[in-house]
């Protein structure tokens, strides 16, 4: 299901890297879709069940921390990160947090989907938290990925 992910550089065109200082996390995964941005990440943010569970579970082990369980409320989101960047091509969402910050990019060019993912850790707890959480994001960006690359036709325009 996932040879069809693989992970990549996110063009250096995309906003998310004007985030980047040094010590961040980088990474980006692509796949083969015609989907626009905005429909790829409504799949993305559409987690399945074990994801879903894992981050309930991540919930109950960071609540003690004092860490944030969802985004700021926004009238524009993906799931339940808050959107700060859209365009035709592109999404960036996500949050700041006591212990780092974090957006992902959703991005659509070349018959290509890219998902990105960067983070800020503010302290050791977050560079720990980072590295324990990192097999967990790969797997769920993976997956992501595979479900969008398994929808392949975009939705028809509503006027």
């Amino acid at each position: 299901m996932w040879a069809a992910v693989t992970k990549t550089t996110l063009p250096p065109e995309s906003r998310l890297h004007t985030y980047m200082r040094r010590g961040d996390f980088l990474d980006c995964y692509e796949t083969d879709s015609p989907l626009p941005a905005s429909e790829a990440a409504q799949i993305i943010a559409a987690f399945p069940g074990w994801a879903q569970r894992l981050v309930t579970l991540r919930n109950l082990i960071t609540a003690p921390f004092g860490l944030r369980e969802e985004g700021p409320k926004s009238a524009d989101t993906i799931g339940f990160f808050p959107v700060e960047h859209r365009t035709g091509h592109e999404i960036i969402a996500g949050f700041d947090d006591r212990h780092l910050n974090f957006r992902i990019c959703v991005r659509h060019d070349a018959n290509k989907v890219r998902l990105a993912t960067w983070v800020h850790p503010h302290n050791l707890g977050g560079r720990a938290y980072l590295r324990a959480i990192l097999p967990f994001h790969i797997l769920i960006v993976r997956n992501a990925l595979a479900r969008v690359a398994q929808t392949q036709t975009p939705k028809p325009l509503v006027t």
